[in-house]
């Protein structure tokens, strides 16, 4: 199965693991399973820890793609395709970070791992937790 994490499921799969639910922790420790994570998220977390919103991620900064790939997920880069579908879908949820990875979700049939209830209003992706 194709999965995609979302930030903070990244984030916590690497420095706070009992944040993440049974369910989640299986899927990224089974190797068999294929780990996306979205280009996005790196600007994410590299742009929240800058204006102070993730102090206690330095070590993800710093040595981010190392981290990815320690993960042994792949990186998903942003399509013209998946910026138009962010752009126009119906959605009351303005944050950028996740309208790209829900479309990301969706265009590239990937299961999103996120505790984010927000993404349960999308019919269109489909969430593990």
């Amino acid at each position: 199965m194709n999965y995609l994490l979302d930030t903070h499921a990244l984030l916590w799969s690497v420095q706070e693991d009992d944040k993440l639910s049974k369910k989640a922790r299986a899927v990224i420790e089974n190797k068999e399973n294929r780990l996306y994570v979205s280009a996005i998220s790196a600007f994410e977390i590299a742009n929240k820890f800058r204006i102070g919103k993730l102090p206690q991620y330095e070590h993800v900064v710093e040595n981010y793609v190392q981290i990815v790939q320690k993960l042994g997920a792949s990186d998903l880069p942003i399509t013209a395709e998946q910026g138009h579908f962010a752009a126009k879908f119906e959605w009351h949820h303005r944050d950028p970070f996740d309208r790209i990875i829900a479309a990301q979700a969706s265009i590239e049939n990937m299961i999103l791992i996120s505790c984010d209830e927000v993404f349960h209003t999308l019919p269109w992706v489909e969430v593990l937790w």
